[in-house]
């Protein structure tokens, strides 16, 4: 589990986290992730990471955030520099100091897997895929794009994409993606693979037309 991964899948539980822990807790808490925050070399990424371990060890064995926890023990994939991604992580100390986070779409949908601009082989300015303008560290193009372990664009991907006209509004599509949809029932980005292209595509254009 990376330290992205690991800030990701507190904000997915975060409600139920700050309600299980003491008082003295959620200001440690608070403190670790400022620290995380501002960490300056791996080694205090994973000295702030092993502290929060250690604080939710108040949740249940059975938990989802336990088990989680559980099955990815080491942070293998813990990066070479400062490279954790401080979005998340402040919008999760804001809520956490009763802050309202000013942009919480935004901050959900850069808080999902991603790729750099220099780690894709396809034009940065192809139209069928969503690209993410981070403040700190450029854009950025959702992991659920490419292929499985490559960083070649799903066709459909690229087909719904164009239909969503993430061009012109990637935020939008990449909601789209990343979130509940009703006539699917499931999240767009979960079920490429599981569900035919075809009901995917179905689903998109219902939105598009529907809107028209």
């Amino acid at each position: 589990m990376t330290p992205d991964a690991f800030v990701a899948l507190l904000g997915e539980h975060w409600p139920r986290i700050l309600a299980a822990l003491e008082p003295a807790d959620r200001e440690e808490l608070a403190a670790l992730l400022q620290g995380l925050a501002d960490a300056v070399d791996p080694q205090a990424v994973q000295a702030a990471l092993r502290r929060m371990r250690r604080l939710l060890r108040v949740l249940p064995d059975e938990d989802a955030v336990t088990t989680a926890l559980r099955d990815g023990v080491r942070f293998v994939d813990a990066p070479a520099g400062p490279e954790v991604d401080r979005v998340p992580v402040l919008a999760l100390l804001a809520t956490l100091r009763g802050a309202p986070d000013p942009h919480p779409v935004r901050t959900r949908l850069l808080a999902a897997p991603a790729l750099a601009a220099s780690e894709i082989t396809a034009a940065p300015g192809d139209p069928g895929l969503i690209r993410l303008h981070h403040p700190e560290l450029g854009d950025r193009y959702p992991r659920f794009q490419f292929a499985s372990g490559t960083t070649r664009p799903l066709p459909v991907v690229g087909l719904i994409n164009r239909l969503l006209m993430a061009d012109r509004d990637p935020w939008g599509a990449a909601d789209w993606w990343l979130g509940e949809n009703r006539w699917l029932r499931g999240v767009p980005a979960e079920l490429l693979g599981s569900v035919p292209d075809e009901e995917l595509t179905l689903a998109a254009r219902e939105l598009v037309e529907g809107d028209a």
